[in-house]
């Protein structure tokens, strides 16, 4: 009931009008780039959501859009018919699953949209299950009755347990020193368990059955290639940098990713995108390592848009949902929605005060 309420109240935004008078009075206001930070492609939702982005945003690969960013020229335009006038906005996808490729790409073929995926070659050279995604597979499909893990004896068969041994595997996955530690530790949970973690068996075959997996090569190339897609780098096996014991692990993990991407694609990536990406997953050291690994700009998950007095290398983004409906999306990126929760909540504050007043409370 209370999505439908929010579909609703979006709906009256954008078929009032509202939405594209806020776009334009956000145009007028100060120049700013958006950034939606997209992961999974595969949904009902995103055709329609990329539909309302074409019509109403100047959709831009993401390095032409930081240069236009930082440097102040202006995009070129055709050589005929009216400028346009329209806000700039990025489409990322965070990490190379195999729905980039079924979905996504097959989408912005087919609708002329660029995007940019971030990539971990660590993942697409050997076709392994993303480690954050393990501790739900594990749980589910295992096959033994019970099972003891720091201390305490775990029944999978029963949702509670699974619930919470699902959180143990992450949190040790999450919360690693080193990527070696982290690869052990699974290995070790899939022995106990039972249960061996999906894998991409062979380059050359285009095995598409699970879309969770990772983009292999030839899919990768094949999309840069339509030019519709871009690329960025996003560490060679996605640790969270900032929990990195050794700062020399930490520094390979954002030059050699460049490296071999620059190898594989025969052209230069200036792009980064920080794992997780909060402040707290960051840290200072991977923002050097950043800059020294010769990356010209650099992305967080840090929520908002950008101006051109940005951090180059802790560029803000707006999460992109395929589970949100494009009215509700349109009604966010317009600032709407957003505006009226903050309305409901200081009228809710205002009533307080007036009950307290009434009943002489202070």
């Amino acid at each position: 009931m209370r999505e439908r309420v929010r579909i609703l109240i979006a709906a009256c935004c954008y078929y009032s009008g509202l939405v594209r008078l806020a776009l334009w009075w956000k145009r007028r206001s100060r120049a700013t780039l958006t950034i939606l930070n997209y992961h999974r492609a595969a949904g009902a939702n995103l055709p329609r959501q990329l539909q309302f982005l074409r019509r109403h945003y100047r959709l831009m690969h993401l390095d032409a859009a930081l240069d236009g960013l930082y440097t102040m020229h202006p995009v070129q335009q055709p050589a005929k018919g009216k400028a346009d006038r329209r806000a700039p906005l990025v489409i990322t996808f965070d990490d190379g699953y195999l729905d980039n490729y079924t979905c996504a790409y097959r989408l912005a073929r087919d609708m002329h949209i660029p995007m940019t995926i971030f990539l971990i070659p660590g993942y697409v050279e050997r076709g392994t299950y993303f480690w954050w995604l393990a501790d739900e597979y594990l749980v589910e499909h295992t096959r033994v009755d019970t099972l003891a893990i720091e201390g305490r004896v775990y029944r999978p068969q029963q949702s509670a347990d699974r619930k919470a041994l699902a959180h143990v595997i992450d949190r040790n996955t999450r919360a690693i020193a080193n990527v070696a530690e982290r690869e052990k530790f699974l290995t070790a949970m899939q022995k106990l368990l039972d249960v061996s973690l999906p894998t991409r068996q062979h380059e050359d075959v285009a095995d598409t059955s699970d879309t969770s997996l990772p983009l292999n090569w030839t899919e990768i190339r094949e999309m840069e290639q339509s030019g519709w897609v871009s690329y960025g780098a996003h560490t060679m096996h996605h640790p969270i940098l900032a929990y990195l014991a050794d700062a020399a692990e930490l520094r390979t993990e954002v030059l050699a990713c460049r490296l071999t991407l620059e190898q594989q694609l025969g052209h230069t990536v200036r792009t980064f995108c920080y794992p997780v990406g909060k402040f707290e997953h960051i840290g200072e050291q991977a923002v050097q390592a950043v800059k020294d690994a010769g990356y010209r700009w650099a992305l967080t998950t840090i929520e908002d848009v950008n101006t051109a007095e940005t951090d180059p290398y802790l560029l803000r983004r707006l999460p992109g949902d395929v589970d949100v409906h494009w009215l509700v999306m349109a009604a966010e990126l317009a600032g709407l929605l957003g505006n009226l929760s903050r309305i409901k909540q200081k009228c809710r504050l205002f009533m307080k005060k007036v009950r307290l007043v009434r009943y002489g409370c202070n």
